[in-house]
């Protein structure tokens, strides 16, 4: 029985910026579609990529790790990856984790661990609708 994926992405492209749309859940199953999106738009020139997670209602692990890779690979490019209107539970993730630091648009101005949690909770939207 073939499994089905329950992960939607809808990219649009201007010039060489691309938003990229997830809606549905992103897991072990789901989470090399984020690279496979990532390696097409690199291959068509993109080189900054926004990630609107504004639909997305589930990312574990698998996820965030498909999220770095995506971002080193788009750095590797000369490009940038940031990700947009991530719910509280994955902003809780990228937290735990002190990744979201590789993940939002604003560079650190420090690197300590409390400078980044510090960093995270300013970044932290007030509105998923923002």
């Amino acid at each position: 029985m073939p499994v089905r994926s329950s992960l939607n992405i809808h990219r649009r492209d201007r010039k060489s910026h691309a938003t990229i749309a997830l809606a549905g859940e992103l897991d072990l199953a789901t989470a090399h579609f984020v690279r496979v999106v990532i390696e097409d738009c690199l291959g068509d020139g993109i080189r900054t990529v926004d990630i609107d997670l504004t639909l997305l209602t589930f990312c574990d692990i698998s996820g965030l790790n498909a999220f770095l890779a995506a971002s080193r690979l788009t750095t590797t490019a000369g490009g940038s990856l940031c990700l947009r209107h991530p719910s509280p539970m994955l902003t809780r993730l990228l937290d735990l984790t002190a990744t979201g630091f590789l993940l939002y648009d604003r560079p650190l101005v420090s690197t300590s661990r409390a400078a980044v949690a510090d960093d995270l909770a300013a970044r932290r939207p007030t509105s998923l609708a923002s």
